[in-house]
């Protein structure tokens, strides 16, 4: 039975007009269990993380989260409030995404309803993302012995800048980078490998581009886990992203990564990563889409 981590109890409101829906995370528990793909059984609260943090993050950054130490640049550049709610909830996110790595190496599937924060870096938060659970994930499965060659793919609209920043030193760590080419950060850090895709291109182009990268780095690094960052901020009607993906193209991208993780027999995590469209619906739809799909293809 494949388990999904989830947790209301740290879901905050933010304030009128932020273009973060956090309540995205909410409503995706709750179509999943309407359409029948995952039963109230498999749910589960994966609890806050703490040391693990360290992982991926300074000491002096975790405690001045921790006792709400943010200036107020530090804060403009995170763009999320800090306070208890939101704190307790990058740290929920964070165990969501390592315990989803413990549930996959017996699995197959790892599944996080959340995640996939990777504009956090080694010692500051930006772009909505406090702690970054893909690297403490990566790290805690590299240094624990349970992995040996991890891949990171990360294909929300925005550059995984704070992953890559974290890891650029990690040889048996592979990060994977496909993201709008003029979109956030304006500076982009060097993942392992970067492909910016320009403005407006349609799924027929992406799906391209994507499938020859995938086997490009096959090709050359052979993981034996796959995290899967899978931001629908890549949809044509997201207020934040300039590329022109619909539904069904977003659908055909994660159906290429759960290919991939099935060709290989490695254990794969997903986590949800960006979705900013006015249309609430698209959102749902895509995230319930990529679950519905791991879930068919992996379980």
């Amino acid at each position: 039975m494949i388990k999904v981590a989830y947790s209301d109890k740290y879901l905050y409101q933010l304030p009128e007009g932020h273009r973060f829906p956090i309540s995205k995370y909410e409503l995706v528990k709750d179509q999943l269990l309407y359409e029948g793909i995952i039963q109230n059984v498999q749910l589960f609260d994966p609890g806050k993380i703490n040391k693990e943090i360290l992982l991926a993050h300074s000491q002096d950054y975790y405690e001045k989260i921790l006792n709400f130490r943010l200036t107020k640049s530090e804060l403009r550049k995170l763009g999320v409030p800090l306070h208890q709610r939101s704190v307790g909830r990058a740290l929920n996110s964070v165990a969501g995404t390592l315990k989803s790595a413990n549930n996959a190496l017996n699995d197959g599937l790892g599944i996080n309803i959340g995640g996939g924060y990777h504009h956090a870096f080694y010692d500051h938060g930006e772009g909505f993302c406090i702690f970054n659970d893909l690297a403490v994930s990566a790290r805690y499965l590299h240094q624990n012995h349970f992995a040996d060659k991890i891949l990171i793919i990360d294909l929300d609209v925005h550059q995984g800048n704070g992953t890559a920043s974290i890891l650029k030193n990690e040889p048996d760590i592979f990060t994977l980078s496909v993201h709008g080419k003029n979109n956030y950060p304006h500076k982009k850090e060097v993942s392992d490998l970067d492909v910016p895709v320009s403005d407006h291109i349609n799924d027929k182009s992406y799906l391209s581009i994507l499938g020859k990268v995938l086997s490009s780095v096959i090709g050359q690094f052979s993981p034996d886990f796959i995290l899967y960052q899978s931001g629908v901020d890549v949809l044509e009607s997201d207020k934040l992203g300039k590329l022109s993906l619909t539904i069904e193209g977003c659908l055909q991208r994660d159906k290429m990564v759960m290919e991939l993780a099935k060709s290989l027999r490695v254990p794969l995590v997903i986590t949800l990563g960006g979705g900013y469209s006015h249309k609430i619906k698209h959102i749902i739809k895509a995230h319930v889409n990529t679950i519905r799909i791991a879930i068919e293809n992996l379980s």
